[in-house]
C-alpha cells in the first residue's frame, strides 16, 4: 500500500499544490509533503475527509492491489459476526467485479462462498436460539423440535433428507474430469461412505490409490471395512494405520477421530495431542477442540476448561486472533463450565 503516492497522484490530477491541499484539509504543507514522501501517513480520522475531497473511496487512497483488497475482505469475514445488508451488497459487487478477471476469478468465487457461508452460519445460530425458545415455550411441540433439529444439524432419521446423492453426483462428475484432484476424491469418498454406498466407494478408492501413497488410502480402507461391518478387516487396517511412520500431522488427528467414534477416549486424546505436537506453526485448534469435547462428554469440566483455554492460546499465539466470533464462542464454552 502506497498511500503517499496515491495522494500525490490525485493532487496532480486536480492541479493542486501541496499548500492548497493542506489548506483544504486544515493541515500544514509539511504534513502533506511527508505523506507524499512516505515518511508519515495521515491520521486515520482524516482519511474519510481526504477521500471525500478527492471523490474516491478510502480503499483507493490505500492503493490496494486486487489481491490485497480480497485479503482484507477475507480477513473481515473470518472476524465473524453478521455482516449488515449494505456492507454485504457492497462486498458482493466488489467480489463479482474481481470475478470478471480471469486471473482473479477463482479466488473471488471462493471468497464469495466464504461470505455466504458466514451469513448462513450467523442465521443458523439465530435459528438455534429461536428454536430453543420455541421448544421451551411450546413444551416441546413437534414442529418446534423439528426446527431446532434442523438448525443444530441434528441426525435425521429420514433417508430422503439426510442422503447426499446430489452432492455425490456433482463430485463424481468433477472427479471424472479431474482424476488427479486428491481433495475432491476424498470428499467424494466421505459422502459415499456416509451414505453406505460402499461398493462405489471401493471403486473410487482404487482411483485414489493411483495418485496417493500416504496414510489416506489405508484410512479409507478402514472406514469402508468398518462401515461394511467387516470387523476383522477393519481392525487389521487400523493396526496398519497406527504403525505407519513419517506421516503428516493429520494422520495422528485422523486416528484421534477414529478412537473418538469408538468411544476409546484415552486413546483419542493421546492421538489428538500427538497430532498437535507434530503440526508445524501456525497450528490449528482442531486437536484442542476435540479434547475439549471429549472432556465435556465425560463430565470432566476441569479438563474441558483447560482444553478450551488451549484453544484460546493457540488462536492468540499462532494466529494473532484475540477477538471475534471464534474467541467469543470458546469463551462462552468456558463460562458455561465454570
Amino acid at each position: 500500500m502506497e498511500m503517499g503516492k496515491e495522494i500525490r497522484r490525485l493532487r496532480g490530477e486536480r492541479g493542486l499544490t501541496q499548500e492548497a491541499l493542506a489548506a483544504a484539509l486544515n493541515v500544514t504543507a509539511q504534513s502533506v509533503s511527508k505523506w507524499e514522501r512516505g515518511s508519515s501517513v495521515p491520521d486515520v480520522q482524516l482519511l474519510p475527509e481526504i477521500a471525500v475531497f478527492f471523490g474516491v473511496s478510502i480503499d483507493r487512497l490505500f492503493a490496494m492491489t486486487p489481491a490485497q483488497q480480497m485479503d482484507r475482505i477475507e480477513n473481515g469475514i473470518y472476524a465473524g459476526g453478521m455482516i449488515d445488508e449494505p456492507r454485504l451488497r457492497q462486498l458482493e459487487r466488489q467480489l463479482a467485479a474481481f470475478a470478471e478477471d480471469p486471473a482473479l476469478t477463482g479466488r473471488a468465487e471462493t471468497i464469495l462462498a466464504e461470505l455466504y457461508n458466514n451469513q448462513a452460519e450467523q442465521y443458523r445460530l439465530l435459528a438455534i436460539t429461536h428454536g430453543q425458545r420455541a421448544v421451551e415455550k411450546t413444551d416441546g411441540a413437534p414442529d418446534a423440535l423439528s426446527e431446532l433439529a434442523n438448525a443444530w444439524g441434528s441426525y435425521m432419521p429420514d433417508w430422503n433428507v439426510r442422503n447426499h446423492h446430489t452432492l455425490i453426483e456433482w463430485y463424481a462428475d468433477f472427479c471424472r474430469k479431474h482424476p488427479e484432484n486428491r481433495a475432491a476424491l476424498m470428499w467424494l469418498l466421505d459422502n459415499l461412505i456416509d451414505d453406505r454406498r460402499l461398493a462405489e466407494a471401493e471403486t473410487w478408492l482404487t482411483k485414489l490409490e493411483k495418485i496417493d501413497n500416504t496414510f489416506r488410502t489405508v484410512l479409507y480402507r478402514y472406514l469402508i471395512a468398518e462401515a461394511a461391518g467387516k470387523t476383522d478387516d477393519a481392525e487389521a487396517q487400523l493396526r496398519s494405520l497406527e504403525a505407519m511412520q513419517e506421516q503428516e500431522w493429520c494422520w495422528a488427528v485422523s486416528l484421534g477421530d477414529i478412537y473418538t467414534l469408538r468411544q476409546e477416549y484415552d486413546k483419542a486424546v493421546a492421538w489428538y495431542r500427538k497430532g498437535q505436537e507434530m503440526q508445524p506453526s501456525p497450528k490449528y485448534v482442531d486437536s484442542a477442540n476435540g479434547i475439549a469435547h471429549i472432556c465435556e462428554i465425560r463430565g470432566d469440566k476441569a479438563g474441558a476448561i483447560e482444553a478450551y483455554r488451549e484453544v484460546l492460546r493457540l488462536m492468540k499465539e499462532e494466529w494473532g486472533i484475540v477477538s471475534g466470533e471464534e474467541c467469543e464462542k470458546t469463551e462462552r464454552a468456558i463460562r458455561k463450565l465454570l
